[in-house]
């Protein structure tokens, strides 16, 4: 271990690394698709936001390069040898209710407020000066530093696959962009949706026009709603009883009767990696309707998501439920519904699995409840589970590191959800939000604690030198 006192040297630099910061924030780098161009792939501002970050490298003194105008890097050190840090520039849209403008970034009792400060621009400029600390401190190294800019993490990626399409990938590395101390395990995430045959049938008295619910695979759906037409009195009767089971049942819903019945019901939306804290209002509009005499298309729709999927998150009627000890137990978001009498129905969910579950035995087992229904699945995006043993030595030497640091055990996390790690081969998830810390990301006045980044800086200094030496 070096003698450098890390967090000194931060502290020595904080108001550059904080204007730095103001700078970068204030670039709107949201996704615009409708401005793409060949020089702006997802839009002016988020081009501007990675020429910022490549033009500070300029400044001060690294190798930088533009990868296709969707990805870029900064390096210095010499040797074989890569070690790659993974950061975003782009963010979420802001969103409303702010308490001060969200691209003004603003300082109030010790914490910078704007959309981006934790998720990910503070963390990406934390990690910028932790590099910079150790290029002026330690000018040889064996290893080669780099610092890996993205510009579409908060859609679908194709800033990293660009990159590493065309660039060198590091032999380890870290992503500066969930919580501390390490996450070292992600699990495999698909995207896939179940389309439902049009079916011939009788025409029934009672028809389900269309269901709906759900605008997100990876969010638990909170609204949902059915149209079913025919007999009038049959209608009267379901609507009343629709009321009786919602009182009932003390859920949150409407039914009107305007020669077709439209049912409505509310549920609570939370993150498709965690279905369990949610209400599916899906779930809760289909299981009344399972009970009530509609036609056989409309049947096998409601038929399906009442028998299969109704309140089980793990795939266990199913027989796709599977847990280990590396990363906890699959998971199964339904987040999006669709049916129309004369098309047919979609389902589309959102399924995270563990390390050592093979997808394919998943589909597998899938098949053997959809292929008899003459259902067919369509895999919209997968992204295979992602794990660095905990004997590898990029974890023992940011756990030493952390430990030095923080006087904290350095535990080793999993999570569902996926970050730039798993781009790596070698690669985990390190800080910058301490234990305990609220997640703000996302949220309408987002803000990085300012003492709390300046440790991180710290720790991704030593761990940098650690990595390089």
């Amino acid at each position: 271990m070096s003698a450098v006192n890390w967090h000194d040297e931060v502290l020595k630099r904080k108001e550059h690394l904080l204007n730095d910061l103001k700078g970068l924030l204030e670039i709107k780098s949201v996704l615009n698709e409708e401005e793409s161009s060949v020089e702006a792939p997802f839009g002016k501002e988020v081009r501007e936001a990675l020429d910022y970050m490549l033009a500070l490298g300029k400044r001060d003194g690294f190798q930088t390069k533009d990868v296709k105008h969707v990805s870029g890097h900064l390096e210095f050190g010499e040797g074989e040898e890569l070690i790659g840090i993974l950061c975003h520039v782009d963010v979420v849209p802001a969103g409303s209710g702010w308490t001060t403008p969200a691209f003004e970034p603003e300082i109030r009792d010790g914490k910078l407020f704007a959309r981006g400060a934790i998720d990910n621009k503070g963390p990406t400029i934390a990690s910028y000066w932790a590099m910079m600390i150790v290029k002026e401190l330690f000018p040889s190294l064996s290893r080669r530093i780099r610092m890996i800019i993205g510009t579409d993490e908060e859609s679908s990626w194709r800033c990293v696959d660009t990159y590493f399409k065309n660039e060198e990938m590091p032999s380890m590395g870290f992503a500066p962009d969930a919580v501390f101390p390490i996450i070292h395990a992600e699990k495999g995430i698909a995207d896939f949706e179940w389309t439902f045959p049009v079916l011939g049938g009788d025409i029934s008295d009672l028809t389900l026009q269309s269901f709906e619910s759900g605008e997100r695979l990876n969010m638990v759906p909170d609204f949902a709603s059915a149209v079913c037409a025919g007999d009038q009195e049959k209608l009267l009767k379901i609507q009343k009883e629709y009321k009786l089971y919602l009182m009932e049942n003390e859920l949150d819903g409407d039914a009107t009767l305007d020669g077709e019945l439209t049912l409505k019901m509310n549920g609570v939306s939370v993150h498709g990696s965690v279905p369990n804290k949610g209400i599916n209002a899906a779930f809760k509009l289909s299981t009344f309707l399972e009970n009530q005499p509609i036609d056989e298309n409309g049947a096998m729709y409601i038929g399906f998501i009442s028998k299969w999927l109704v309140d089980d998150v793990n795939g266990e009627r199913l027989g796709v439920q599977f847990e280990d000890k590396v990363t906890g137990t699959l998971t199964m978001n339904a987040g999006t519904f669709s049916y129309s009498f004369n098309e047919g129905g979609k389902i589309g969910i959102n399924l995270r699995y563990p390390v050592t579950c093979e997808f394919n035995e998943v589909t597998a087992k899938f098949e053997r409840v959809t292929n008899p229904l003459s259902m067919s699945m369509n895999v919209l995006d997968h992204m295979t589970p992602h794990h660095v043993s905990k004997d590898h030595q990029l974890i023992e030497k940011l756990q030493r590191v952390y430990e030095k640091q923080t006087g904290e055990e350095a535990e080793l996390l999993s999570i569902g959800g996926g970050t730039y790690a798993r781009s790596l081969k070698a690669g985990v998830a390190f800080g910058a939000l301490f234990k305990g810390e609220p997640q703000v990301a996302h949220q309408k006045d987002e803000y990085v604690d300012i003492a709390d980044l300046l440790r991180a800086a710290a720790i991704y200094a030593e761990a940098i030198y650690e990595l390089a030496k």
